[in-house]
């Protein structure tokens, strides 16, 4: 749970949902870290717990999520070897994490300049509309107005559609990377006897023997190069036609027919 969050809280700004309605839209979100010193201690999570018994051979250790066997009445638990990860260095190190970093900000900045671009037609015709104010019949103007409300609600629908897509695409990746580099934590440890990883946070000093970042970094270069993540699947909003995005003129007075010539008997 805590490498999750640690993995979430380096993506969280890239995949914030933008505020709608759209004249709120350039409010920013601010997320959480995941640690905050001096307030209590907290339980690890289960699975997670070191053995009360032998410590399990390598290449034996407990499924993730698994709890291991209680030890027997009268066992001492095993001593502890410790060692710490630059989860944040990991991360930097990480073809996987930046190549989903790079792509989440490139969706995110398309997502941004279509919205501006949006909103710069609502504001013309905003403005198209005022304009024509005194010249449209009354009717007419409620019309178009209420045809601009709907547009304006239809596209506020497909931004937020395509922003928590984005919220999706980012979670989705997140889990894989998680995952592998879980398992490059276990496989690190083990290989060398450690059976307590703590992040470098936690620790005050420490001597660099007992540092896994740069061997763990390694190790998940080779597991996990690149993810794959979801598609994007809304496209941008079209623009409206040049004849609905201009104040209709007043229809002209029709031409009567010329009058026949009389006929001779």
């Amino acid at each position: 749970m805590r490498l999750r969050l640690l993995l979430t809280a380096s993506l969280i700004a890239l995949a914030t949902v933008p505020v709608l309605p759209w004249s709120a839209l350039a409010q920013a979100q601010q997320g959480q870290d995941w640690f905050v010193p001096g307030q209590g201690q907290q339980r690890p999570p289960q699975g997670q717990q070191p053995a009360q018994g032998q410590r399990p051979p390598q290449g034996q250790q407990p499924a993730q999520g698994q709890r291991p066997p209680a030890p027997a009445a009268g066992q001492r638990t095993p001593a502890p070897v410790i060692a710490i990860v630059d989860i944040p260095e990991v991360q930097r190190l990480s073809a996987a994490f930046n190549q989903v970093r790079e792509e989440i900000e490139r969706r995110r900045a398309r997502l941004n300049e279509d919205l501006q671009r949006e909103q710069a037609r609502w504001r013309e015709e905003q403005q198209a509309l005022a304009a024509a104010r005194a010249t449209l019949p009354a009717d007419q103007l409620r019309n178009r107005e209420r045809e601009l409300q709907d547009r304006i609600t239809d596209a506020q629908r497909i931004f937020r559609d395509r922003s928590r897509a984005i919220d999706q695409a980012a979670q989705q990746a997140i889990q894989q990377i998680e995952q592998a580099l879980g398992a490059v934590i276990r496989q690190v440890a083990a290989s060398r006897g450690v059976n307590i990883v703590l992040p470098r946070p936690l620790v005050i000093f420490n001597e660099s023997g007992f540092d896994l970042t740069d061997e763990i970094s390694a190790q998940m270069n080779r597991v996990l190069r690149s993810v794959t993540m979801l598609p994007e699947s809304a496209a941008p909003i079209e623009a409206p036609p040049a004849a609905a995005a201009a104040p209709a003129a007043p229809a002209a007075p029709a031409t009567p027919p010329a009058a026949a010539p009389a006929r001779r008997n």
